[in-house]
């Protein structure tokens, strides 16, 4: 589609309406030429969109959980949370909400990725940068969850004096992040270049 549009602007206006031998003008030819990478590119938005909606419910559901499951519980004759004035409360009741909200909205977005028409000029703007959006948020709702998960612990532990182990258990969450990360960040990277960053994007008109 951008090559077509590159093509389409260096051209005289006359030759967009132009018909070749078998009656067909130029979008009709490139449409028909192109009808199996549409589906092979449909096909892949839809996977994609799919297993990126299962991992965003999962998170959902785990982080909306953990939003009444309070470490430390709560005072039984006031109902007030035991940890409620420890700064290491406050970041894992920010970062669960925070992963809430952004799982919930990279979920509605590979929803409006699912159910999109995937006509040809969809593939242009439109779904890449659903994607993108989709996929930040869902980068955004793993990390948050796992602050929540490291300040729990923490909450749970520290004050018991077992530090080896809520550091120990803290470098392994960052870890598996450190591991998960760059490889979403690279599809990120290379979508956004695609579709922003082509050197297609760039030929004009002599």
């Amino acid at each position: 589609m951008q090559m077509f549009q590159a093509v389409k602007r260096i051209l005289h206006p006359k030759f967009q309406q132009a018909v070749n031998g078998d009656g067909m003008k130029p979008k009709e030819l490139f449409t028909k030429r192109h009808e199996e990478l549409l589906k092979d590119a449909e096909k892949w938005a839809k996977e994609t969109a799919t297993s990126f909606t299962i991992v965003g419910t999962l998170i959902i559901t785990i982080v909306f959980a953990a939003a009444f499951t309070l470490p430390g519980g709560n005072d039984q004759s006031t109902g007030i949370p035991m940890f409620l004035h420890k700064t290491m409360f406050t970041t894992y009741v920010v970062s669960d909400a925070i992963s809430l909200f952004a799982s919930s909205t990279s979920v509605m977005t590979f929803i409006a990725i699912l159910t999109s028409r995937y006509a040809e000029r969809d593939f242009l703007k439109s779904l890449p940068l659903k994607l993108m959006f989709g996929l930040l948020s869902l980068l955004c709702s793993v990390l948050s969850m796992m602050v929540a998960f490291c300040s729990a612990f923490s909450l749970m532990l520290r004050d018991s004096g077992h530090y080896k182990i809520v550091n120990f258990v803290i470098a392994i969450a960052s870890l598996s992040v450190a591991i998960f990360l760059p490889m979403q960040l690279r599809l990120l990277l290379e979508i956004f270049n695609s579709t922003f960053r082509s050197e297609v994007l760039h030929i004009k008109k002599i």
